[in-house]
């Protein structure tokens, strides 16, 4: 057997949550091998048993299927909500990764999947959540983009309790085909329509936001503090690092408002590649950073064959570069990457391994990181 069985390909295939991770203690065979431990069924513990549930659901395992993944969401959604939490972030991939790899694949694939997943999330809510949730409205940025997920969802109600709607509405009583002072508006940056709270709605999923419309989620905030807001696969690890750009919103809505937004559900996968001085001299590896609330944060490794090791658990998020630093550390362990000086290592990582959003400010919140 080679030192180095490489590289490591990690594909986005889930793990089923019905099964615990377990330590990694290992088990002597009847040969008198180690053999590392398995995967054994445990049902997780009632919810009532706090730190036991919170341990559980700290090493629960990435899902085997999107029906487990929503199982699992609106269990995490649900206990967030009764914890108080009003800003919650939900964030997994849409498509499997084969899938988002394609050429042909367009944003309008991925919108689409996004609509349809929001569209079960929301009647798992209002079924899970029952008198306290009695109806939810998805809402993307503007009248042309409500109207085009209405159009695939058939109807402004797809569901019983469901509304399809924009963040910014126009006066539903001005039918004008062309408005001339919407030219100028668009001409100077100003956005057409107001951001008011819809009547009746429990809860808000935000779906295909971009960064410039971040104020409007907050001025919805604003207008309607008690109801929950879900920001639904809007990737806001890229949308935090536009703030502050030439026409974008200043740095201190991630202060003040998104730093605010606790990660409920977090499933991220991130692909790296590590050059070394013996064969195949380029490692391919990937890892997947998950959470499952009440659960901690766990760096998992792709071993392969859509199965993930655990690497670490923390109570906060880490930092990107953190996060590809522990996987580094594990394969050095392993005997996959061999170890540097710490000069190179410098030259690898440089002096800052994190962006500004994810330092410590003064003025934010730490909900985004617990």
């Amino acid at each position: 057997m080679s030192q180095i069985r490489m590289p490591i390909i990690i594909m986005l295939s889930f793990v089923a949550t019905g099964f615990a991770w377990l330590p990694l203690t290992p088990i002597k065979s009847k040969a008198g091998l180690q053999t590392q431990s398995r995967l054994y069924n445990v049902p997780p513990p009632a919810e009532a048993d706090i730190d036991s549930f919170q341990e559980y659901a700290s090493r629960q395992s990435p899902p085997a299927s999107f029906f487990e993944l929503q199982q699992d969401c609106i269990r995490s959604a649900r206990l967030a909500r009764r914890d108080g939490h009003k800003l919650i972030e939900v964030e997994f991939p849409p498509l499997p990764a084969n899938v988002l790899e394609m050429d042909d694949v367009s944003a309008y694939d991925v919108a689409e999947a996004n609509l349809n997943l929001a569209l079960e999330f929301a009647k798992g809510m209002l079924v899970a959540e029952q008198g306290a949730i009695n109806k939810v409205a998805i809402l993307l940025p503007d009248d042309a983009e409500a109207d085009f997920a209405i159009g695939k969802a058939g109807s402004a109600n797809p569901q019983p309790g469901v509304e399809i709607s924009s963040l910014r509405r126009s006066d539903p009583n001005d039918d004008r085909i062309f408005k001339p002072e919407q030219l100028l508006l668009n001409l100077f940056g100003t956005k057409n329509g107001i951001v008011q709270p819809l009547p009746g709605v429990d809860m808000y999923i935000i779906l295909v936001a971009s960064a410039q419309e971040l104020p409007d989620i907050e001025e919805l905030h604003l207008n309607d503090p008690d109801k929950t807001i879900v920001f639904y696969n809007l990737k806001l690890d890229i949308l935090r690092g536009d703030l502050g750009n030439p026409a974008f919103p200043g740095k201190d809505l991630q202060d003040r408002f998104l730093s605010r937004v606790k990660p409920i559900y977090y499933l991220r996968t991130r692909q790296y590649s590590r050059s070394t001085t013996r064969p195949p001299f380029m490692v391919n590896f990937q890892g997947c950073l998950f959470r499952a609330y009440p659960g901690q944060f766990q760096t998992l490794l792709d071993t392969g064959n859509g199965r993930y090791r655990r690497v670490l658990a923390s109570s906060t998020r880490p930092p990107l570069g953190t996060f590809k630093q522990q996987l580094i550390d594990d394969l050095k362990k392993q005997g996959v990457i061999e170890e540097e000086g710490s000069t190179l290592n410098f030259l690898r990582t440089g002096y800052k391994t994190s962006t500004w959003w994810e330092d410590e400010r003064p003025e934010a919140s730490d909900g985004w990181m617990t």
